[in-house]
Order: structure tokens, then sequence, then C-alpha cells
């Protein structure tokens, strides 16, 4: 079994909290909005990491952080992309059994058409009254599931 660990919008911000929840993780993705390349070299320390570019990243540590990653885990495809709305293939047909996003804080996990859509929320500055929040990615052989971790702030 591969235990993923999802991160996304820490915006600067790495709670002790997320780094527990991340701890053991076999790998990690990170949905964008980062914040700084601080929050990547944490992560890196933990498990090996994809990460995608969010709409906030534009400074010159950003720049070689592509807008979209695909990765597989056996025959699991995941594909990272910050917003959802900007999602260009269609992942059914690609073959992509997990999408991760992050953009709107807000943590979801929806199945539609066989592949499993997981925004882990914002683990960086609260906004509003969302949550913040990790999520956490099982994948065994072919079965995938994911819950959301509601972080004690």
């Amino acid at each position: 079994m591969t235990r993923v660990g999802l991160i996304s919008d820490t915006h600067g911000l790495l709670r002790p909290q997320a780094v527990q929840a991340l701890r053991g993780c076999d790998f990690i993705v990170h949905g964008g909005d980062i914040g700084n390349a601080g929050i990547l070299d944490a992560l890196r320390e933990l498990a090996p990491l994809t990460v995608v570019r969010g709409n906030n990243d534009r400074e010159a540590w950003a720049g070689g952080i592509a807008e979209t990653e695909l990765v597989a885990f056996g025959g699991v495809q995941l594909y990272a992309i910050h917003d959802l709305a900007q999602l260009g293939i269609d992942p059914q047909g690609a073959g992509v059994r997990v999408v991760v996003s992050g953009h709107s804080h807000k943590p979801k996990i929806e199945e539609r058409g066989g592949v499993l859509y997981v925004n882990p929320g914002s683990a960086g500055p609260r906004r509003f009254t969302l949550p913040i929040a990790v999520a956490e990615l099982l994948i065994d052989g072919d079965a995938v599931s994911a819950r959301i971790v509601e972080l004690a702030v």
C-alpha cells in the first residue's frame, strides 16, 4: 500500500500540524499556491514530492514549477493541477484515476466517471470559515481511497 499526502494552498505557511499529518507518507503532492521555496524544502525532507504552480506562485523561485504534473503509482495515474477550472484534459479518457487540485481552499472528495477528484483544502492561513486541512490518498494495487484530515489549529 502507498500512502500519498496531499497538501495545497500553504501560501507561505507550513503548519506543524500539517507536517505531522504528512509524516510517514510515501509521497507528497502539493496542489499549488505554495508561497515560498522553503515550504518545498521542508516537504522534501518528509517524502518525495511532486508540486504544481498556483496562481499566486509568481516569483522567480516558482519559475521552473509546471502548472500540471502527471505521476504514476504502479498502475494508478495521478494528475495534479492547481485550479480544477483550468483542467484541459479528459481524465477518464487519458487513463487518469485521481485528479488533485487546490485553489478553492474547500476540502472535497468526489468520484465522477471512475475518476477520484481530491481537493485537500488549504493548509495555510485560514480563509473565511473554511477548515485547515490536508488529505491522504491510499493506493493498494488498483484500489484508491481518500480522506480529508482536518488540522486542529
